[in-house]
């Protein structure tokens, strides 16, 4: 095992008003043992340090607690050999990295050792610009390339040290390098000699770290995985990475080193979201913006002109000031297609829209307003312009035969007008839904066209079991409109029954119960090109008495298994009983 000697900085902490932050180096008394080590590297903070971000990054590393961190130079402006600038500039360096509570590892860059003024400074403020350390059983090296354009300008009796810092730690498990300037990117990627690569290769460095070009870059060279950190605060040059200002994690463990670059803003504080502030967007979510009414459809798929009403509620203290806008596809118009407005706290108002459609019936206009849900915080709330399909249910004269034989007088005039889930006309094979109803009974009645009749998947025949990834129908079903109540009731080919009762939960969420089971009298049937569905549904089990003149919500689909599709009558397929389209009883 190699030797456990190694160096880190640590942060003093600050004397007075007039002390400076000296960090010294010092033994480490981390065990050599083997869980992973996970650190994090900060790219240039200079070369026009844009304010408040490298204050940031650190903001983040802090809350993600690595062992240590580690930057790949560039921390003050420098260029200068005013020798109180310089230590104003380290002054305030590190007073922003104070808040990290782990090692830090400083890699002097270009910046940082200018002339021959700064090095003293550097030495007395950082420490000696080139050393090494062990955490556990790796082996880390951090070089001072700052006056150097190009490997072969290192000096020779840097060069040397480095040389022999790495044979004396060929043992250890992984070995990282740390210097400024990324030369392999002009020398050993063009095809060129490096004497510093040739170096890692012949001491089995594994990983090597830099910065100095703002970007991210990478490449696995000769088993050595080189990576070029970009920019923690400094002028940003993001083509092609999209990686503006960020910092990287490193994780290294027995299967090697890992990294992922970490964008600025990508680690969030614990309480970015307070339960109380999820309530509130829960709240707003289902509460802040509904429509009154649904805009009515006509056999041919149009929507005539027709008033909308949308009603709004801020239910929180803080001002609603902002603009309603519309979203509005081809073939649709809605009047206006924008609204400014304003609403005081826990207040409401009912706003006006005319609509139509002259076009496809889907994708329908939405509607966004942004709500807000706490001090300084808003959410965009938007919604779907709401359809009301209608479908007709024949009084039956005679109660139909329940036999699958779809050969009753009341079964007549299907709707099979379907579209698949994301608003295309239907690409399933053809299905005919039937309504009929008396006095006792509402009866539904189904017939799926199947090409192919030994596909047809139905193997469950328990009832409440996995139906719906089966061949199936389905219907969604609300007696009264006026109450947060609805069924889902599904069959299968073999007659086998999902159905359970909807209802309105906590902040408006609609939920399924399954405990509620209705009897029904069911029978499937099969042909050469057909499968069959007759169900008769006792109107007590939904305590409602269906007369002619009556509106219930209703929606209906059809999952074909063969073709992995499924198709409806109003999409979307929602538990939400203002999705449904409507039951007229004639």
């Amino acid at each position: 095992m190699h030797k456990k000697h190694f160096r880190f900085i640590l942060i003093a902490a600050i004397i007075l008003t007039a002390a400076a932050i000296c960090f010294a180096n010092t033994e480490s008394d981390l065990p050599l043992t083997k869980p992973p080590i996970r650190f994090a590297i900060i790219g240039d903070r200079t070369g026009t340090a844009t304010s408040g971000v490298y204050e940031q990054i650190i903001a983040e590393i802090e809350q993600l607690r690595p062992d240590f961190v580690i930057t790949v130079g560039d921390q003050i402006q420098g260029y200068t050999e005013d020798t109180v600038s310089i230590n104003a500039q380290w002054d305030e360096y590190f007073d922003i990295v104070k808040k990290l509570t782990m090692p830090l590892y400083i890699t002097p860059g270009n910046h940082d050792i200018t002339n021959d003024k700064m090095l003293p400074i550097y030495e007395k403020r950082v420490g000696r610009p080139n050393y090494s350390f062990n955490v556990r059983y790796c082996h880390f090296v951090v070089l001072d390339v700052s006056r150097a354009d190009s490997s072969s300008e290192i000096p020779q009796v840097q060069f040397d040290w480095l040389a022999k810092d790495l044979a004396a730690n060929k043992g250890a498990a992984q070995t990282l390098v740390f210097f400024h300037k990324p030369f392999w990117y002009d020398s050993v990627i063009e095809g060129k000699k490096d004497r510093l690569h040739d170096l890692f290769v012949a001491n089995g460095v594994d990983a090597v770290f830099n910065g100095h070009f703002h970007s991210y870059f990478s490449a696995k060279i000769d088993g050595i995985t080189y990576t070029a950190v970009g920019s923690s605060g400094g002028v940003i040059d993001a083509v092609p990475s999209d990686l503006d200002f960020h910092f990287t994690w490193v994780t290294v463990d027995d299967n090697g080193v890992v990294i992922a670059p970490i964008k600025k803003g990508g680690v969030k504080p614990w309480d970015i979201v307070k339960a109380t502030e999820l309530h509130a967007v829960d709240n707003v979510n289902h509460q802040g913006m509904r429509f009154a009414d649904s805009a009515p459809v006509t056999d041919d798929l149009k929507v005539p002109a027709t008033t909308i009403h949308l009603e709004l509620a801020n239910i929180n203290e803080y001002t609603l000031d902002d603009t309603i806008r519309w979203t509005i596809p081809s073939g649709w118009t809605v009047e206006p297609s924008v609204m400014p407005i304003t609403i005081k706290g826990k207040d409401k108002t009912t706003v006006n829209f005319k609509v139509s459609g002259n076009g496809n019936l889907y994708p329908v206009p939405t509607v966004t307003l942004n709500f807000p849900y706490a001090e300084n915080k808003s959410m965009a709330v938007t919604k779907s312009l709401l359809l009301a399909r209608p479908v007709f249910a024949v009084k039956a004269e005679k109660a139909p035969a329940i036999d699958g034989k779809l050969d009753d007088k009341c079964w007549s005039n299907p709707a099979n007008v379907l579209f698949d889930p994301d608003g295309a006309l239907s690409k399933i094979e053809p299905a005919d839904f039937f309504f009929a109803y008396d006095s006792k009974n509402l009866y539904i009645a189904t017939r799926c066209k199947e090409s192919k009749m030994d596909s047809i998947m139905a193997k469950v025949t328990k009832n409440d079991g996995g139906i719906t990834g089966e061949d199936c129908v389905g219907f969604f079903i609300q007696p009264n409109p006026s109450l947060d109540t609805a069924y889902q009731i599904y069959f299968n080919p073999l007659g086998t029954v999902l159905d359970q009762k909807i209802y309105r939960g906590h902040f408006g969420y609609y939920f399924g119960n399954r405990h509620w089971d209705a009897k029904y009298k069911v029978k499937t049937s099969k042909d050469n090109d057909y499968w069959y569905v007759e169900a008769a549904i006792p109107l007590t089990q939904m305590h409602i008495k269906a007369v002619a003149g009556q509106s219930w919500g209703l929606n209906f689909v059809r999952k074909q298994k063969r073709l992995k599709n499924s198709a409806s009558w109003q999409v979307p397929v929602d538990y939400d009983p203002q999705s449904f389209g409507v039951l007229k009883m004639k």
